[in-house]
C-alpha cells in the first residue's frame, strides 16, 4: 500500500475528472465514490441515473460528489455524434451510425475524453478487451510519434524486496499478441518513462526469455536480445534516465542472489539483473499469464491494465478487478495526466483527426 497511497496523494495535490463508462457496475460505483472520499477529483459515471441510484442506494454508497451521465439523454449527443462521423469519414459512416455508436457509455466516455470533459477514461470491468479497444483506438488513437500502442499492469507486494520497495512494473499483458523486436522496445521504453514517473526512480528494465544470457539457443531469446540493445539505444536517444537488459530468466532478473549464479560478474556490476523493477514480456501469452498469477498467488495489488502511447490517459481494467483496484488505477492515470504532455509531448493538443 506505500505506493498507491503516495499515488493518492499527489493526485490530492492536482484532481481530476474521470469518466468510469461502466456506471452501473457495482464495484464501480463504489470506486468512483472512493474516488470522491478521497479528494481526488470529480467521478463522472455513466448510464441510466435511475439505475444507477438504485444500485449505489443496494450498496449503503453515497453518490455526493459524484456526477452521473446519460449518454442517451445527453445535450451533448449530437455534437458527439458529428465527431465520431467526422472520425470514421473513411469508413462511410453515417449520422445515424454515429449516433447509435456515441450513445453506448463506451464511445461516449472516450469523446468525452478525446474533447477533453474528462481527464482519463476507467474503461473495462465487464466487457472484453478487444470490445474496450475498439472505442478508444478510434477516438482517442495515439499519442503523436508514438508507434506502438500498448499495456501495463502495475503490481504491489507486501515483500519491499520485489521490485521497486515492492512495486513492479510488468508489459505487455493486454494488447499485442506477438510483438516484433521494434516492438518490443518501444513497450520498454514507454514502460520505463511510465515507472519514472509514477516512482521517481531508474527504472531497471528487464527483457525476459526461457534464456539467461544465451544460455539456450533460440529466435526468442535472440528477439529479447536485440530488443534490449534497441530498447537502450531509443532511451539514450531521448534522455531517458534508464537500464535495459536482456534477455533474462524472470528468477535472474528479480532475485540478486540467483541472477549472481546465472550471470557471473566478470569485474562489474550488473545494474538489473536481481534488481529490476519492469519486467517486459516476450508475447501476450507469458505476459497476461504471469501477471494474473501473480497477482493472484501472491495475493498483490493489482492496477491496470495501463494503456501506453493512447493520446489521453487510459485503463483496461481487468472484469475480476476490485473496487479497489479500479480506485489506484483510477489515481494512477489521474497522476499521469497531470503531466501527459511530459510523457507524450503533443499529446491531446488537438482533436484527433484533425
Amino acid at each position: 500500500m506505500r505506493f498507491i497511497s503516495s499515488i493518492l496523494e499527489k493526485l490530492q495535490r492536482h484532481p481530476k475528472r474521470i469518466v468510469f463508462p461502466a456506471g452501473t457496475e457495482p464495484k464501480i460505483i463504489q470506486a468512483a465514490r472512493l474516488f470522491y472520499s478521497n479528494r481526488l477529483g470529480v467521478p463522472i459515471l455513466l448510464g441510466d441515473r435511475t439505475q444507477i441510484k438504485k444500485i449505489a442506494a443496494e450498496l449503503n454508497v453515497p453518490l455526493e460528489g459524484v456526477r452521473i451521465i446519460n449518454p442517451i439523454e445527453s445535450e451533448d449527443l449530437e455534437i458527439f455524434a458529428r465527431r465520431y462521423e467526422f472520425l470514421m469519414k473513411n469508413t462511410g459512416i453515417k449520422l445515424p451510425e454515429a449516433r447509435a455508436a456515441i450513445s453506448k457509455p463506451l464511445y461516449f466516455g472516450a469523446m468525452m475524453v478525446a474533447l477533453h470533459q474528462a481527464d482519463a477514461i476507467i474503461a473495462g470491468g465487464v466487457e472484453s478487451t478487444s470490445t474496450i479497444l475498439r472505442p478508444l483506438f478510434q477516438i482517442i488513437r495515439t499519442a503523436p510519434n508514438v508507434p506502438t500502442v500498448s499495456s501495463c499492469m502495475i503490481l504491489e507486494f507486501e515483500n519491499p524486496n520485489i521490485g521497486e520497495n515492492g512495486v513492479l512494473f510488468l508489459a505487455d499483458c493486454d494488447v499485442i499478441p506477438d510483438p516484433n523486436t521494434e516492438q518490443i522496445a518501444d513497450i520498454s521504453v514507454e514502460t520505463a518513462k511510465l515507472a519514472l514517473h509514477l516512482l521517481n526512480k531508474r527504472p531497471r528494465v528487464a527483457l525476459l526469455s526461457f534464456s539467461t544470457k544465451g544460455s539456450a539457443s533460440h529466435p526468442t531469446a535472440v528477439k529479447m536480445q536485440a530488443a534490449a540493445a534497441l530498447a537502450q539505444q531509443k532511451a539514450n536517444a531521448i534522455g531517458l534516465d534508464a537500464d535495459f537488459d536482456g534477455e533474462l530468466q524472470a528468477d535472474a532478473a528479480i532475485v540478486p542472489e540467483i541472477a549472481a549464479k546465472k550471470i557471473p560478474l566478470t569485474g562489474k556490476t550488473h545494474s538489473v539483473a536481481g534488481r529490476a523493477n519492469v519486467l517486459i514480456f516476450p508475447d501476450l501469452n507469458s505476459g497476461s499469464i504471469s501477471s494474473r498469477l501473480l497477482q493472484h498467488v501472491t495475493c498483490a495489488h493489482a492496477y491496470g491494465q495501463i494503456l501506453l502511447g493512447l493520446d489521453r490517459p487510459a485503463v483496461d481494467i481487468s472484469r475480476g478487478a476490485t473496487a479497489h483496484d479500479i480506485l489506484g488505477a483510477a489515481a494512477i492515470v489521474g497522476v499521469q495526466a497531470t503531466a501527459y504532455n511530459k510523457l507524450y509531448p503533443g499529446a491531446g493538443q488537438k482533436f484527433p483527426g484533425e
